[in-house]
């Protein structure tokens, strides 16, 4: 999601990458007129003891204690983004998210040269959740096949291929690759770094408000220059690699105007109530 920070036990891709899984255990309660990502918090938050009486969690005391919004219902999703620019002007941002209150899926944004953004879904309720965040001008939903194979990931949504190679992990890679996963998957922790991501990646933020009244963080634990790139819209060749420029705008903020690939935690807190 930015990205987004997203499907349910929909449309899941095939996804390549070691450790790809979808949620497991008891199925939660359903309700008719609420998204199943919604329940899914409802149910997850009653499972961890986190209901009405309860004491609050660390993570909860602590965002308290920045002002973050702890009484919300929280989902998370952990998986990859990948921002590249390409000479047609076309940029280009990939979600593919390994784990999610969704399951396993991916999906795909774009920005023409013209402004006009485009959201390529898996599923009609992963669309929503997704258009619901962020802004778009077009919406579609589409299969979406991402398969990764030896540092080079073919991604197929719709009129969409794409085909990128990564390159070697530099210092800010190995940096980002030291961080426990317990800390980069807290809230609190993208608000401390925010400051400093945006000196060292301009245009990159790790939170912020997003559509629909909710609010974002985003945890990094890794980052992959893209090298070669090869993708077509349609009959379209879009052209070489390029700079994501100017800065993509589906959300508060962009992806590297690098080409690069990010692992990610991102988490989405719902407005109360």
């Amino acid at each position: 999601m930015t990205g987004l920070p997203v499907t349910a036990l929909y449309g899941r891709c095939s996804a390549a990458l070691p450790g790809s899984a979808g949620r497991g255990g008891t199925d939660p309660p359903t309700g008719r007129d609420e998204p199943a990502a919604v329940r899914d918090a409802s149910w997850h938050r009653a499972r961890s003891g986190q209901g009405p009486g309860s004491l609050p969690s660390e993570d909860e005391r602590m965002n308290r204690m920045l002002g973050g919004a702890a009484r919300r219902p929280r989902l998370r999703f952990d998986g990859w983004i990948a921002g590249l620019g390409t000479s047609s002007g076309t940029r280009i941002v990939l979600g593919h998210w390994q784990r999610s209150p969704f399951g396993a899926f991916s999906d795909v944004m774009l920005e023409r040269a013209d402004g006009e953004r485009l959201l390529l879904a898996p599923t009609q309720e992963t669309a929503d959740f997704i258009s619901g965040t962020y802004l778009f001008d077009s919406v579609r939903v589409v299969p979406v096949d991402v398969r990764v194979t030896d540092g080079t990931w073919t991604v197929t949504a719709g009129p969409l291929d794409l085909r990128f190679t990564t390159g070697r992990r530099r210092f800010l890679g190995l940096v980002l690759r030291a961080v426990p996963g317990v800390l980069a998957r807290r809230p609190v922790w993208s608000t401390l770094i925010d400051r400093p991501a945006r000196l060292l990646l301009p245009g990159v933020r790790t939170r912020g408000s997003a559509g629909g009244g909710r609010r974002e963080w985003y945890g990094a634990r890794d980052l992959l220059p893209i090298r070669a790139v090869s993708a077509a819209f349609g009959s379209t060749d879009l052209g070489a690699v390029a700079p994501v420029e100017p800065p993509v705008r589906f959300g508060f903020g962009s992806t590297p105007s690098d080409p690069a690939l990010t692992r990610v935690t991102t988490t989405v807190a719902l407005p109360p109530g």
